[in-house]
């Protein structure tokens, strides 16, 4: 584009002043001093299509008096050509000494297309460019587009694009500008190297930053294609790591790149200066304000003596104080961290300085880039509002829930100065991504089956922050549906209200006999109690009853009565039929029920019972240390539940369970795991516990044995001998994981070797009751199959029970794969102890994914 610019102002009228000899540039135009008598209005205008003439000299702004002296000429000239509305721009003397200023407009872009595109939709690149259908054709822009339309494809891996901007001629000033692209092919990251990690492994290395290698999976996820910027993030991810396990001199000197025409792909190269590992020597508190007792933010520091010195935890240290201080009423106390290096050693001597820091309010806090959600979703993430004391501590922390919350690619916040120097205001730039999630699902386990899933989330619904779930389940063993409902900030508190309604089906199986019907309604409430520590109290209401095949529950068993009644006397069986078991059986009045095997009494007792409706009380506690939820490797996890059943309904029991799970990293990126379980029901008052209502176990307790295989069991041989539970249950589990270092880190395969020990117990249901033709059932530990005589009734009176005070115990393998598809876990186990009753299932496997 050629553009005019006619005028150079007071420097060529000075040389011409002095007489001295001027070049003048092609096709410059000099205007007379006359033209410094000239006002706005005497200025004429040439050329000029769809501007208005006022709009064209608006840009000419008089001097004092009205008139237009040289310089306002020159402005108004730079002003007209930085509109890009025109092409070209002069200024001419006419007759009598009147400015004319003569302009070529710009055309006007009639339609924009794109063509060759295939990987990034017309949608997406017209919202990126500045071209815009109907507005001014500038060359400048349509470059500035192209070089942004190139941008776009390389941060998806294209960096062999080409983008080529054609100009199409139409009537009347029109042009169609058209985007021919040549997308070319991903430009792929094909190695990873790192110089100068001694401590930790490139193999553990690769685990932390966000770039992969290129492999046979790497269609499923964008990790290996190269993006510089996400290059840069991994350099800091690198450095917070080894500042996390007490590097705290370590520098991440240089991330090199290059392209290997060979293998068409990138090889990124980390270098690292470790620095020496510290440990922390000692922890010091000091102030300078009057009156403050440093001693007492000791309680807040997660910093301890001859712990590996962490950044992380300093940090959080510091947030921590500095909000106590400003609750303490020190508002602008700031808390610096300091620490003396003993080389030596190899210690870190952490001192806490308290300060008095300036005296700086909030005078607004400034969004930007929410055009979707609500101000007031955002604005609650802070702790601080206009007006307060300015707290960095507290916008760090305002600036992390947002980044939490997960409905922005980028949240940043900055200070501007305010009005006055003690005011600032808080700028809070961020781009929205899509909340919303429409999945399908699909698994398999040995314990449930084929499974599928049909779901649709909304994170954000109506910009509001609220999150709502409708799925579906349908599987050869488990049927169902569920409605979830999240309010985040409940009558504008910290307080999650949670509501689920949901109905399952689990039908009967290899494992069980009977399948079971629950429908029911849970309101929940959820307190964050700080960063790693969670309450959760809620209120469960569900009603359940049991289902049997008929073949199963074909005898009259209707009339259950107390303990010490005597056998039917009208139970007389002849040797004449014999059971699976070959055990001789016969009807009374031509009934026969247990030659086609029967469930065990305890479930058909919960048949008859008909449905049962169940209300209980519950909260949790959840402690969360973890330094990764999806694949941990260093850190604690405890859930303590307990639920009151009583609050109405037709059982009664109390309910307590805890689970803790204790990661450390050990040598040579080896991960040790130590799991602890346990739980008790208790009996209140002089209802019977129910047999559902019992613990379950089996591979969720020691792998190796099948879905309810172990604890006490109905022994009844003219039974499915069926799995009663137990009140009391424990279990402890120590396991090792380890990759497979001769497979690329992306193909996401470890290994692992346990040892699981634990034991179940107590079973306290229902044990005794008087059927019609059958036999009077009583607890009795001491009958086993074969000293049964039905032909006898009175030798053994009762439900044969494996009350199973026995430890189980067992060694195994496992695969464990962070598959493309979703976590998937094989497990081969081998019991060691178990008892004599017990139900074993060597291998396990289970796993999904949602697409």
């Amino acid at each position: 584009m050629k553009f005019g610019l006619r005028l150079r102002g007071g420097l060529l009228a000075t040389l011409i002043m002095f007489g001295a000899p001027v070049v003048a540039p092609v096709g410059a135009v000099f205007v007379s001093s006359s033209a410094l008598a000239q006002t706005v209005q005497s200025i004429s205008v040439e050329g000029n299509r769809r501007v208005e003439v006022e709009t064209i000299r608006s840009y000419f702004k008089p001097g004092p008096g009205g008139r237009l002296d040289q310089a306002s000429i020159d402005d108004g000239l730079k002003a007209l050509i930085e509109t890009g509305l025109f092409q070209d721009v002069k200024i001419n003397r006419g007759p009598g000494g009147n400015i004319i200023v003569s302009v070529v407009e710009n055309p006007v872009i009639g339609r924009i297309a794109f063509e060759g595109n295939k990987k990034i939709k017309d949608e997406q690149l017209t919202a990126e460019v500045q071209s815009k259908a109907r507005g001014t054709f500038s060359r400048a822009m349509v470059q500035s587009d192209t070089l942004r339309i190139a941008e776009i494809y390389r941060r998806s891996g294209r960096y062999d694009v080409r983008v080529t901007p054609e100009i199409i001629e139409q009537p009347n000033n029109r042009v169609d500008l058209i985007f021919t692209i040549d997308e070319g092919a991903k430009t792929s990251v094909k190695s990873i190297e790192f110089i100068g990690n001694n401590a930790f492994s490139s193999y553990r290395l690769r685990d932390v930053i966000k770039t992969h290698e290129s492999n046979l999976l790497s269609w499923l996820s964008s990790g290996d294609i190269y993006d510089p910027d996400r290059v840069e993030a991994d350099r800091d991810l690198i450095r917070r790591f080894y500042l996390k396990h007490g590097f705290a001199d370590v520098q991440v000197v240089a991330a090199l790149t290059e392209y290997d025409p060979e293998k068409k792909g990138f090889l990124v190269t980390f270098k690292i200066d470790e620095g020496q590992q510290y440990r922390v020597g000692s922890v010091e508190f000091r102030t300078s304000i009057a009156n403050f007792d440093a001693n007492v933010m000791r309680s807040y520091s997660r910093v301890s003596v001859g712990s590996l010195y962490n950044v992380e935890s300093v940090e959080k240290s510091v947030e921590e104080m500095q909000i106590e201080a400003s609750r303490r009423g020190y508002a602008f106390a700031v808390v610096r961290p300091g620490g003396d290096r003993n080389f030596e050693a190899h210690s870190v001597s952490v001192v806490f300085n308290i300060d008095e820091g300036p005296r700086t309010y909030i005078e607004r806090i400034n969004i930007r880039g929410n055009t979707r959600t609500r101000d007031y979703v955002i604005r609650r993430e802070f702790d601080i509002s206009e007006g307060d004391a300015y707290n960095r501590a507290l916008v760090d922390r305002a600036e992390r829930r947002l980044k939490n919350l997960d409905y922005f690619k980028t949240v940043k916040i900055t200070t501007e100065p305010g009005s006055s120097s003690d005011r600032v205001v808080l700028i809070v730039d961020l781009e929205e991504k899509s909340t919303g999630d429409f999945s399908v699902s699909g698994g398999y386990s040995t314990t449930d089956g084929a499974l599928a899933e049909v779901s649709i989330s909304e994170r954000n619904l109506l910009g509001r922050g609220l999150y709502a779930k409708a799925a579906v389940t349908y599987g050869q063993y488990a049927r169902g549906y569920s409605l979830s409902f999240v309010e985040p900030y409940l009558l504008d508190y910290r307080v999650a209200l949670g509501l689920d309604l949901y109905q399952r089906t689990q039908l009967s199986n290899s494992f069980i006999s009977y399948g079971t019907k629950t429908l029911g309604f849970s309101p929940r409430l959820g307190f964050s109690l700080r960063e790693d520590l969670a309450l959760q109290v809620r209120y469960s209401v569900y009603q359940q009853e049991i289902t049997l095949p008929s073949y199963l529950a074909d005898c009259n068993n209707n009339q259950f009565l107390a303990d010490g009644v005597t056998p039917n006397p009208a139970f007389n069986p002849s040797p004449a039929f014999a059971n699976a078991n070959g055990i001789s059986l016969a009807s009374t009045n031509g009934l026969g029920c247990y030659a086609n095997g029967e469930a065990s009494l305890p479930v058909r007792k919960e048949l008859a019972g008909g449905k049962t409706l169940t209300s209980a009380l519950g909260y949790s506690l959840n402690y969360n240390t973890l330094d990764n939820n999806k694949n941990p490797t260093d850190g604690l996890l405890v859930d303590f539940k307990q639920d009151f059943a009583g609050v109405g309904g037709d059982v009664t029991y109390l309910k307590t369970a805890v689970d803790a799970k204790y990661y450390q990293s050990l040598v040579s990126d080896l991960v040790g795991l130590v799991h602890l379980q346990g739980g008790v029901l208790t009996k209140i008052g002089n209802n019977e516990l129910r047999m559902l209502d019992q613990f379950q176990m089996g591979p969720n307790l020691v792998r190796g044995f099948a879905p309810n295989g172990i604890g006490p069991r109905d022994l009844n041989p003219f039974g499915t001998q069926d799995a009663l539970g137990g009140t009391k249950y424990w279990g402890a589990s120590l396991e090792l994981q380890m990759p497979f270092w001769f497979l690329p880190k992306e193909v996401g395969l470890k290994g692992a070797v346990y040892a699981d020990a634990g034991g179940l117990y107590d079973y306290q249901g229902p044990t005794t009751w008087l059927a019609t033709n059958e036999l009077t059932t009583t607890k009795n530990s001491n009958c086993i199959p074969s000293t049964i005589n039905p032909a006898t009734p009175g030798t053994c009176t009762g439900l044969v029970f494996d009350n199973g005070n026995v430890v189980r115990s067992s060694v195994g393998v496992g695969l464990i794969w962070a598959s493309p598809f979703g976590p998937l876990r094989f497990d081969y186990a081998v019991p060691l102890t178990k008892g004599k009753y017990d139900r074993v299932q060597e291998f396990r496997f289970g796993g999904g994914t949602s697409f």
